[in-house]
């Protein structure tokens, strides 16, 4: 694209703190980046493991991926789907979801990747010196003229912005909502703890051999889900460009449940109790291209131990997302239930929209943040919630009781019609950077409003105008003839 697609970016660069670096707070790292705003991301662990199973990708995506760069290298490590199966737990067929028709409405083909993949391709693209690892947050002091962020090896970050990516246990959420509470600023509703519904157990397999296992080795993505007509059970597997199976397994969790255990605090990505998981669920079988006798044991004992990970997954929207000088984005301030696929998805848009409004701030003064962060919260927060209500209602597939049956009764005889109209909604939010040139979107169905894109750029062409205008006036009004034997 031409550069004047990309107008000038206006107002004050503020220093931004991102405490988090997962998928979101990578995302934001990078568009910051290229955005040419000041920043450092603050990490908590030591170092950065490949955990996690695969994502779905579409043109919900793509167009960003264009303009940050990535978009080929992301292609080339991915496998394009076309429909997800769904089986009982038995690997009976249930019922099938074509996405063919999802491609020209978004103008992209839908991808599978594994998680640990999109992760190293953000990662590889922030300069290392703005990433800060064993960084462990302890305190976080909104102040009135600027912020600081306290860590546990004694170490302290100032800035204007402190962005909180820091996953459903956020320190950071910890610390706005003290500083809320302590300014009557704090809905009761938002001051309790997120409720555990779900646990999960994921991982990748290292290669595979076609052979041993028939779905991998294809130029098209195998995802298949089954769901378990006695337990409240689903798992699902996902094959990659690498030849491996992206594989997950959750539990869902009855209400009762979710009250005794609320004080279980080890929703983080990571290998600890999974093997008593693990063994529980061995049993389960997998369709792996129609070879019988294929189960879920025989994915995790092709996975490394260390990189499959037990997780209990809590499921809450919070409606503060912002205070003074700091803003969440991503698990921090949303939690969704796996069912609907959409956690990383909603967190990689919530970065977006934070940076397009981040990078024309008139100031770094709280009212014009809190001004900003305003906008942000309420374009996203409308779309989060109907994420959130999608996710729950496939949840309840799971269930062993009439509204589960009702649920799968649905899903299994959707008219054709309707499956379209959902696509069509799904495939309408195609956000992209507004200080980025625009990458060319092909979709027969029109982009969805997104306000953080069209405000922002309104703002950056009036500061454009005003600019042209300034350089007009300060040229001579007029010239003195230079006598060339002078020269």
């Amino acid at each position: 694209m031409s550069s004047n697609n990309r107008p000038v970016s206006p107002g004050a660069k503020p220093h931004v703190i991102v405490v988090g670096a997962g998928i979101g707070g990578l995302t934001l790292a990078l568009l910051l980046e290229r955005a040419g705003v000041s920043y450092v991301v603050l990490e908590k662990t030591s170092s950065f493991k490949p955990l996690g199973s695969a994502l779905s990708v579409s043109g919900q995506l793509t167009y960003l991926f264009r303009q940050l760069g990535i978009f080929e290298e992301f292609q080339s490590k991915s496998l394009v789907f076309e429909e997800i199966k769904a089986y009982d737990g038995d690997c009976k067929p249930t019922t099938k979801l074509d996405f063919r028709a999802a491609v020209p409405m978004s103008g992209s083909d839908c991808y599978i990747v594994a998680r640990p993949i999109l992760y190293d391709i953000l990662y590889n693209k922030i300069p290392k010196e703005r990433i800060h690892l064993n960084k462990r947050v302890l305190a976080i002091q909104n102040g009135d003229l600027s912020s600081r962020v306290d860590c546990a090896d004694g170490s302290s970050y100032d800035g204007d912005i402190i962005v909180g990516a820091d996953g459903a246990n956020s320190p950071v959420r910890q610390g706005l909502f003290k500083w809320l509470k302590g300014n009557n600023k704090l809905p009761s509703s938002d001051d309790v703890p997120m409720p555990y519904n779900c646990i999960c157990l994921v991982g990748q397999t290292g290669e595979l051999d076609p052979e041993e296992f028939p779905e991998v080795g294809k130029p098209m993505s195998a995802f298949d889900g089954m769901a378990s007509t006695t337990s409240a059970y689903t798992w699902a597997t996902f094959t990659t460009k690498q030849n491996t199976i992206c594989w997950m397994v959750a539990e869902h969790l009855n209400e009762t449940w979710s009250k005794e255990h609320g004080s279980f605090s080890n929703s983080d990505w990571g290998p600890e109790a999974a093997g008593v998981m693990a063994q529980a669920v061995r049993g389960f079988p997998i369709v792996n291209g129609g070879k019988p006798g294929t189960t879920l044991g025989h994915l995790i004992d092709k996975t490394d131990k260390d990189l499959i990970s037990k997780v209990i997954l809590e499921e809450k929207v919070y409606s503060s997302w912002y205070g003074g000088r700091t803003v969440l984005l991503g698990d921090a301030c949303h939690k969704l239930n796996p069912a609907g696929g959409a956690g990383a998805l909603s967190a990689i848009h919530d970065a977006l929209c934070l940076a397009n409004w981040i990078n024309v701030l008139p100031s770094v003064a709280i009212a014009d943040l809190e001004a900003a962060f305003k906008e942000y919260h309420n374009e996203r927060y409308p779309l989060v919630m109907t994420s959130y209500q999608s996710s729950r209602t496939l949840a309840k597939a799971a269930e062993k009781n009439f509204t589960g049956a009702i649920v799968r009764y649905i899903t299994s005889n959707l008219p054709n019609w309707l499956w379209v109209l959902l696509l069509q909604k799904m495939n309408a939010y195609r956000p992209q950077a507004s200080f980025l040139d625009l990458a060319e979107d092909t979709g027969t169905v029109h982009p969805s409003g997104q306000p953080s894109l069209t405000k922002t750029r309104i703002l950056m062409e009036a500061l454009l105008k005003k600019q042209q205008q300034s350089a007009s006036v300060a040229l001579p009004s007029s010239t003195t003839e230079v006598d060339p034997a002078a020269i």
